[in-house]
């Protein structure tokens, strides 16, 4: 295979090369925050950092984490290191528990958000010309505005659908004939299910790739797509606070996500002790911004759990490659003294092949222990089946889940479509501990 691509002398760039660049680049940002952001002034002095003096990475683990907290205590303009002049754009977080946080980006931070997509969407066969169906929420949240600016500066045609509206979605499929669809995975379950029901063959139109994210998805979830839409789905990660969508991306091996290294640095800690793991090994991903002007941010804890592989792609990419997130450190269900991920319990569903890929986990309390149960959808011709034979299926899937898992999960089967469906980010854990309804 012969492979392009868009920028080579960063994409294919040795480590050290790209070690000095970073460090170059974070240098500048440690300079820019010291001074035009008091909050990180105040930790650099604390914590004994010289920004003018920073000569090596290991001088980065003397700087505190920044949390979610930090940016909602500084609420709204406090972590901008620019002037408000200067800035061209806000975005936000929904804030439904507490102050939003918010992101400013200033005219070069836009420009490089949409050149660290162009390449990535040039890595997955896209190309000028191309049109791209962008389903992903415009507005505050970061995901339309991010991939829209992306397609433009690869040149390609950006069709800014927004998200919603589903039966006009596919009516666009066909009449515009897009070569891809961004939107997250869920999104994009929920579209292939109304097609079908419209009797869409998705064979027959020309997409061909997709670009899923804003929530983790198993390489089961994958697998569904890839078939009922008939095209290659890719997996694209980011964090409003860090950029927006952009920060890593799959290549068409599908073998981890490339992070954007000359524009974020990556590390991984054990949440727990806050100390960083063996290379390789799984824990929360914390990242560093180093061409951030508007607001950059330093050691940000995601709260999302992977691990990072160093060695070179099949592609020929040098970047480092984060796996397919597997959850949040602050997801994690604790149910009985055993740490629970949404992710695990998906991963079982979905190589069960008669059930929907639509599912919802329940937590609650049932003498005064804690007790967990999936609801799932199936077919209706399951659904149609004898009481005893549903119940023998029921207890098939719970053993599955107590191999896998090593706790009881009951499970409820459910008839078709009686599970809410989402145009955004699917909600998949209902925890009645805490006051919420299925």
């Amino acid at each position: 295979m012969d492979l392009e691509f868009w920028d080579s002398n960063i994409e294919l760039i040795n480590r050290e090369k790209l070690d000095l660049l970073q460090l170059d680049r974070l240098k500048k940002t440690l300079i820019n925050v010291y001074e035009n952001v008091p909050f990180y002034k105040k930790r650099l002095d604390e914590c004994g950092v010289n920004p003018y003096k920073f000569s090596n990475f290991d001088e980065l683990e003397k700087i505190p984490f920044t949390t979610k907290e930090d940016l909602r205590i500084n609420y709204p303009f406090n972590m901008f290191a620019r002037p408000l002049n200067q800035i061209v754009r806000i975005h936000s977080s929904s804030g439904t528990t507490g102050n939003p946080t918010v992101v400013a980006y200033t005219k070069s931070d836009i420009d490089v958000w949409g050149d660290i997509i162009a390449r990535q969407l040039f890595s997955l066969g896209l190309r000028s010309g191309d049109a791209v169906q962008n389903s992903y929420g415009y507005g505050l949240f970061t995901g339309g505005l991010g991939l829209h600016y992306g397609i433009e500066a690869l040149g390609a045609i950006a069709i800014p659908v927004s998200g919603g509206n589903t039966e006009r979605q596919i009516k666009i499929m066909q009449d515009f004939k897009p070569a891809a669809i961004c939107c997250t995975p869920s999104y994009a379950l929920y579209i292939a299910e109304v097609g079908k029901e419209m009797g869409i063959d998705f064979n027959n139109l020309q997409l061909k790739v997709g670009v899923f994210g804003a929530e983790p998805w198993t390489d089961q979830i994958r697998m569904e797509i890839e078939q009922r839409l008939n095209i290659d789905a890719y997996d694209i990660y980011g964090l409003s606070e860090v950029m927006g969508p952009g920060v890593a991306c799959e290549c068409t091996f599908k073998n981890g996500l490339h992070i954007a290294e000359d524009h974020f640095i990556p590390e991984i800690i054990d949440p727990s002790t806050l100390k960083r793991v063996e290379r390789g090994k799984i824990g929360e991903l914390v990242f560093t911004t180093i061409t951030k002007e508007g607001m950059p941010v330093i050691r940000y804890r995601t709260k999302d759990l992977t691990n990072l592989n160093y060695d070179t792609c099949q592609c020929g990419r040098t970047h480092a490659r984060m796996a397919k997130t597997i959850g949040r450190s602050d997801d994690m269900l604790i149910i009985r003294g055993v740490n629970v991920f949404p992710s695990q319990i998906e991963e079982v569903l979905m190589k069960v092949k008669e059930i929907e890929p639509h599912y919802l986990i329940v937590v609650d309390k049932r003498n005064y222990l804690d007790y967990i149960e999936v609801w799932i959808e199936v077919s209706e011709d399951i659904f149609s089946e004898k009481m005893n034979a549903l119940e023998a299926f029921e207890s098939s899937i719970e053993h599955k889940l107590y191999s896998a898992i090593g706790i009881n999960i009951g499970v409820k089967l459910k008839e078709p479509k009686t599970i809410k469906r989402s145009e955004g980010k699917a909600k998949r854990v209902v925890d009645m501990r805490k006051g919420e309804k299925p």
